[in-house]
């Protein structure tokens, strides 16, 4: 990871802002199959585990595992060296953590080195460049975890990718990762909502403030409306969201 450190800071508000979204999980838990052994790598609090098998968290954070949602067993460590012996699982899984490993390969290779499957969630970085909220915090693009953020093809220079899934977000989504609110932008106004997103809360302070004023602006003058009020009659909506799926074919 590049710095465990946000991490520990921010896990403070996940236990109000971040939580699963079932419609995103049935993605990722069909995509892991008849697995019976899961490894869940960059777990974080634990949101998108399934309950019905078993499964062994790993994450840097200490203040993450602390904040989990899960009773699953949780081992600190990072994706770059797995505390894990190889071949100890059917699938190793990683839920929006990727584009904060600070050696992409090397975490994949791990993730190949103790299952023979991956299921990744992620986000497109062509796709969701082109979301709103970025040009109210433009400064955003220019965090190491977005500026370097990899993509679906990145992840097939290193595993055996089968197939891609688009992930669409529904407009009430319930766990509040970066782009779920793309249909209720007044929730991005919101300190914790804020807090919970690790793309703002990397943010210098001053930032972060002058783009929530401007959002706040628009929102008050109609001018966001004016500009995105078509996504208002959507019920869900494709943000760049993707599961990856890699290793033999089932």
């Amino acid at each position: 990871m590049k710095d465990r450190r946000l991490y520990d800071s921010i896990s403070g508000t996940y236990r109000s802002t971040r939580c699963e979204e079932a419609r995103v999980a049935r993605h990722i838990h069909a995509a892991l199959g008849n697995a019976d052994r899961v490894v869940n790598v960059g777990a974080g609090t634990g949101n998108y585990e399934p309950r019905d098998r078993f499964v062994v968290a790993v994450e840097p954070s200490a203040a993450m595992v602390s904040a989990r949602s899960r009773s699953a067993s949780a081992v600190q460590g990072v994706a770059e060296a797995l505390p894990l012996p190889a071949a100890s699982f059917d699938v190793a899984m990683a839920s929006l953590t990727l584009h904060h490993w600070s050696d992409l390969r090397k975490g994949l290779m791990e993730m190949r080195r103790v299952a023979p499957r991956q299921v990744i969630l992620m986000f497109d970085p062509a796709e969701i460049s082109r979301f709103w909220a970025l040009g109210y915090w433009p400064e955003a693009l220019g965090l190491p975890s977005e500026a370097d953020a990899p993509g679906p093809g990145q992840v097939a220079e290193v595993l055996d990718v089968t197939e891609v899934r688009t992930v669409p977000i529904p407009i009430d989504c319930t766990d509040g990762f970066g782009a779920a609110y793309w249909g209720r932008p007044k929730a991005y106004l919101d300190p914790d909502v804020q807090q919970g997103m690790s793309w703002l809360a990397q943010l210098p302070a001053d930032n972060l403030a002058k783009g929530a004023s401007r959002l706040a602006e628009d929102l008050q003058s109609g001018a966001w409306e004016e500009r995105h009020g078509h996504l208002l009659t959507r019920t869900e909506f494709d943000v760049g969201f993707r599961v990856v799926m890699a290793g033999p074919r089932t």
